[in-house]
């Protein structure tokens, strides 16, 4: 197998600078604009955690300042120094400028703006930016760049996977509208999941993706490599694929009220996709009412008792058809009251944790993936 060190260098330093692809930023926010062409209208957009010569955030907010209606643009980025990875080259943008200051670029975040046709083309575009030196690093916990989300309206960005807790909290304390991009482990998170049960943010239309990203290092394994090619990226440039990503959001779109299209309990176990179903049926857990429904389509459409579904069900999570009961995950588990398992079972099964779901299976016990608890909305 080809050397993939670099990868496994970057995870263990915790970089995850990865650059989101334009295609990918449009499909998402194309898909609010369908619901609402008003989202982003008379709005100040931020974009921190950015690096504004490099970012297609950057990049695909300016291009399109005018079309979305925007008011101003505020893109943020760290200083080299305060970087994990710190190869860096100054583009031409930075370098031609009057601001251009070799020293300050090491140890200083940058800010840019637009708000206005600064070059009188009769457009406002990306050829409009203006920039100078932050104070301090740009990072975004920072008093300047607080002061920057509390002017703004909405945030968009692909903050760090390692910061995402955090980053979230931050916004969250602003109580601004957002769309970032984080991994789908994110859900189950204690800081994310009570925010997803209560309604307050949702997941965006792009949900457990595999994602092209421009990356600080090359990975060269082979289904890497494949992958992103069949994408149309050169993977010798750096381009890497990260599964298992998702946008998460606070702003309305279609697919979020789409209910799924779902069959009885009764036509599931005769007609189900799924040899599991049609062979062993919906289990019922040994330490908490519910069963257990392995895939999302197989959710039965008349069954009232709460279900325990794959954690992937928030990419499909309408509303108005369903109510969130719980994550039986650890912590959270034990307060919905799972009950403990008996410690003779242990010997049956080491995977075995208090706070999880387990059921029995020919006199043992089993234990499925992760598992969100959810209920059909009673009709008022």
């Amino acid at each position: 197998m080809a050397n993939n060190s670099n990868l496994g260098a970057a995870k263990a330093a915790k970089n995850d600078e990865f650059y989101t692809q334009y295609a990918d930023i449009q499909k998402e926010v194309n898909a609010y604009l369908e619901y609402n062409p008003d989202t982003f209208r008379d709005k100040t957009v931020l974009l921190p955690c950015d690096d504004p010569e490099w970012s297609n955030f950057t990049r695909f907010f300016a291009q399109n300042f005018e079309k979305l209606g925007l008011k101003r643009l505020i893109s943020t980025s760290y200083a080299v120094e305060s970087k994990k990875y710190k190869d860096y080259e100054p583009t031409l943008f930075e370098t031609e400028s009057p601001w251009f200051d070799a020293d300050k670029t090491r140890i200083k975040g940058k800010i840019f703006e637009l708000t206005r046709d600064i070059n009188q083309n009769g457009r406002i575009d990306i050829d409009d930016l203006e920039w100078h030196y932050l104070e301090g690093d740009g990072d975004f916990r920072s008093l300047e760049v607080c002061k920057l989300r509390d002017e703004s309206d909405i945030i968009v960005t692909n903050p760090p996977f390692s910061l995402f807790r955090e980053f979230l909290a931050w916004i969250m304390e602003g109580g601004k509208a957002f769309l970032i991009i984080g991994n789908m482990n994110a859900i189950t998170y204690k800081e994310v999941f009570p925010l997803i049960k209560e309604n307050r943010i949702w997941s965006g239309v792009g949900f457990n993706l595999s994602m092209v990203y421009k990356a600080a290092y090359s990975n060269y394994l082979e289904a890497n490599q494949k992958f992103v090619r069949s994408k149309g990226y050169n993977p010798d440039d750096n381009y890497i694929k990260v599964p298992g990503v998702c946008w998460y959001t606070n702003l309305d779109h279609g697919r979020r009220h789409e209910p799924l299209r779902l069959m009885t309990m009764k036509d599931n176990l005769r007609f189900s996709k799924h040899r599991e179903i049609r062979e062993m049926g919906y289990i019922r857990y040994a330490n908490y009412d519910a069963i257990d429904v392995p895939f999302i389509d197989s959710i039965p459409s008349d069954y009232d008792g709460i279900m325990g579904v794959p954690k992937t069900f928030p990419g499909s999570y309408c509303p108005e058809q369903f109510e969130i009961v719980g994550c039986a995950e650890g912590d959270s588990g034990k307060e919905l009251g799972l009950k403990p398992f008996p410690r003779e079972l242990k010997a049956l099964n080491k995977s075995l944790r208090d706070g999880q779901l387990y059921y029995m299976l020919d006199g043992k016990p089993e234990k499925p993936y992760a598992r969100i608890l959810i209920r059909k909305k009673q009709q008022q």
